[in-house]
């Protein structure tokens, strides 16, 4: 196993030069990507408004009448700084994935870094998952949700418009994409703690009950202050908690068959040797 790793001493020196090397490549990265992607603000964030046109004609409104205001002089342009973050994080991700890996894969064994690699595939994949999720389901359904709640005029009302903010659409729809993708990493985290050994599948089963409790109470914290935001990220929550079960136990069956292939090939070379 010895030869699996790198296990050449490094003095401290050669570790931080090392760690300068990583984050100057990530954030170059962050910065170019920020670049190309503020040059594309408005387009970027016109395909972010695409889920409100979506709850607009799911309550039959007019499409060519729904628009978002910005009250003051600088809250557009800032709106697009964001938006340029929000992708720049996006596209440089790759990236900055690779350096975090090429940075800590010397430290590992061949089968430990055989064994991180997929999770390095996965924990995106499930990322963009959530935010699907969220751009075609549920910020239409939630937009949808407020749009309802407008008050036509009448004898004795008043017409009670919903013009939403640029500012804050846009905050609102980070807030869910970053929750959901959070929320989705869930099977990840789960599976690595118990490839590990912290975690087994049946402590997992045994504090379901309490995940569901906490399940809620995250979805409260993390999403609008609306039952449909907290209910539809909760729901998604308890699903991906029940998928963390079934990887664990994937990775205890996957452990134990290892185990036997391992006493057996030890066997194998303990008979040889008497012989």
């Amino acid at each position: 196993m010895s030869g699996d790793i790198e296990d050449k001493p490094q003095p401290l020196i050669e570790h931080l030069m090392e760690l300068r090397t990583r984050l100057m490549w990530s954030i170059g990265a962050f910065f170019v990507a920020f670049i190309i992607c503020f040059f594309f603000a408005k387009h970027l964030f016109n395909y972010l408004v695409i889920p409100y046109k979506t709850a607009v004609e799911w309550a039959h409104l007019d499409v060519e009448k729904a628009q978002l205001i910005y009250t003051a002089p600088q809250e557009f342009f800032f709106t697009q700084v964001k938006v340029a973050m929000f992708g720049g994080l996006v596209v440089a991700f790759p990236i900055i994935a690779a350096q975090v890996y090429k940075f800590v894969a010397p430290g590992l064994y061949k089968n430990e870094r055989q064994a991180f690699l997929p999770f390095l595939i996965a924990s995106p994949v499930l990322f963009l998952m959530g935010a699907a999720l969220v751009y075609f389901f549920f910020t239409p359904m939630v937009m949808w949700f407020f749009l309802s709640m407008q008050q036509a005029p009448g004898h004795d009302e008043v017409a009670i418009s919903l013009m939403p903010k640029v500012s804050e659409y846009l905050s609102l729809i980070m807030t869910l994409v970053f929750s959901f993708g959070l929320v989705f990493q869930l099977p990840v985290v789960t599976t690595l703690l118990a490839r590990v050994g912290l975690l087994t599948s049946q402590w997992l089963a045994e504090k379901r009950k309490f995940a569901i409790v906490l399940a809620f109470v995250v979805a409260a914290v993390l999403t609008p202050p609306d039952p449909m935001s907290q209910i539809g990220l909760a729901i998604p929550t308890i699903l991906l908690y029940e998928i963390s079960i079934y990887a664990a136990r994937l990775v205890e069956r996957q452990r134990a068959r290892q185990a036997v292939e391992k006493d057996t090939g030890s066997a194998d070379v303990a008979k040889t040797d008497s012989v």
